[in-house]
């Protein structure tokens, strides 16, 4: 957990770690997010290693938030509207297991949260499918390179960015509108 005991730990992977990313910078409590790669069985392991799919990693995000300002569930309301929990190990064209969805919690709490939020979905029947959402202990995170951080904000004209993450990141503002951060 952080230093400042206000803040909690979130780790969440749903495919693309950019894509994440860029949605949870704009939500209000959201203190830090910080891309990069867990759930592996490599150290240190590069971007060009968790490609391959050979390192066991996904790509993640670990968020450090205020749970007084926005709560763990309200992060995996976010986490579920975001991504496509039904796919096993691929989010639309990126395909393997280091785009699978996977929540790593941090406490017990956590798993709970998660336990019900999963099963309130499945039971309402949102999704066309079951969630296959991994729900497991988190394992050491490694922040990814440099120039993966901040991507969409540094890359919004780059393909990939207005294709793929620019559209979740306008379906997250719709949605969550009153959750987002003030605008200076």
């Amino acid at each position: 957990m952080s230093t400042d005991q206000r803040f909690e730990l979130a780790t969440l992977a749903g495919g693309c770690f950019w894509c994440l990313e860029a949605v949870y910078r704009e939500l209000r409590g959201v203190e830090r997010v910080v891309s990069g790669y867990t759930g592996g069985h490599v150290a240190r392991p590069s971007y060009e290693q968790v490609c391959t799919g050979a390192t066991g990693h996904a790509e993640a995000v670990q968020i450090t938030y205020d749970p007084q300002v926005a709560s763990y569930k309200e992060l995996l309301e976010v986490f579920f509207t975001i991504h496509d929990p039904t796919t096993l190990n691929r989010q639309g064209a990126d395909i393997g297991t280091q785009y699978r969805s996977a929540i790593f919690y941090h406490t017990p709490e956590q798993k709970s949260v998660a336990e019900e939020v999963i099963a309130n979905l499945n039971d309402a029947g949102i999704y066309d499918a079951p969630i296959v959402t991994e729900l497991v202990p988190a394992p050491e995170f490694y922040p990814a390179e440099d120039y993966h951080q901040e991507y969409f904000e540094r890359n919004p004209a780059q393909p990939y960015c207005r294709a793929v993450v620019a559209p979740k990141v306008a379906k997250f503002r719709s949605k969550f509108l009153a959750k987002l951060k003030k605008q200076d």
